[in-house]
């Protein structure tokens, strides 16, 4: 997962043209890989077949 994840980084960053310093590229690696895993989780959450979409998120 790593090297997907290192791959990413260094993708967006010259898309986003935000240099990544090498001393924080680790750091950025890793926090990326917990948002996958959370972000995993959240798209692995089922649904069911008739629910709705709201127009509007109202807290």
């Amino acid at each position: 997962m790593t090297n997907e994840v290192e791959k990413f980084v260094a993708a967006m960053s010259e898309v986003v043209a935000l240099p990544i310093p090498d001393d924080y590229r680790d750091s950025v690696v890793a926090n990326f890989e917990r948002i996958q895993t959370v972000a995993q989780i959240v798209l692995e959450f089922p649904l069911p077949e008739g629910i709705e979409l709201a127009p509007v998120f109202e807290p």
